[in-house]
């Protein structure tokens, strides 16, 4: 399974661009994105942007990775609580 984070671009110098994700900056190589701009969101995938992202679809997609965190720290208490893993 692949994964793909959408990440903002604070930078770009050439065909790289310095890329925020949850305050964590990355590099993303840019060569297979057209017209990416300071403060667009991007698609990044093992150090590659591979889409051009919307601010809404970008915002959107990042509020159902910060669920799927809250779901696991739930998890996480259950399990504790338990002493059984859930799976």
């Amino acid at each position: 399974m692949c994964l793909s984070i959408p990440a903002k671009v604070i930078s770009i110098s050439d065909n790289t661009a310095i890329v925020s994700v949850g305050g964590a900056e990355y590099e993303a190589n840019l060569e297979m994105v057209e017209d990416v701009k300071v403060g667009d969101y991007i698609l990044l995938h093992t150090g590659l942007a591979i889409e051009k992202l919307s601010e809404e679809d970008a915002l959107e997609s990042l509020k159902v990775f910060e669920e799927f965190e809250e779901l696991n720290i739930k998890l996480d208490e259950e399990e504790k609580e338990t002493g059984e893993r859930i799976v």
